[in-house]
């Protein structure tokens, strides 16, 4: 049985807030000004590696 309830909106307990967040990074990303598109993504890309370091088993 899966951890993730579409109702509940629920992965391991947790909401998909973090998802949400990142959505909305991403649409500010685009609509920024190029050149801080580098700094930001990678900014971005640090707190997902973070979160997914807290992942069981990895």
């Amino acid at each position: 049985m899966s951890d993730f309830q579409e109702e509940g909106r629920e992965i391991d307990g947790g909401d998909l807030t973090l998802v949400e967040e990142v959505k909305a990074e991403l649409a500010d990303i685009d609509s920024s000004d190029l050149n801080e598109h580098s700094v930001r993504f990678e900014a971005l890309h640090g707190k997902l590696q973070e979160e997914l370091s807290t992942i069981d088993g990895l």
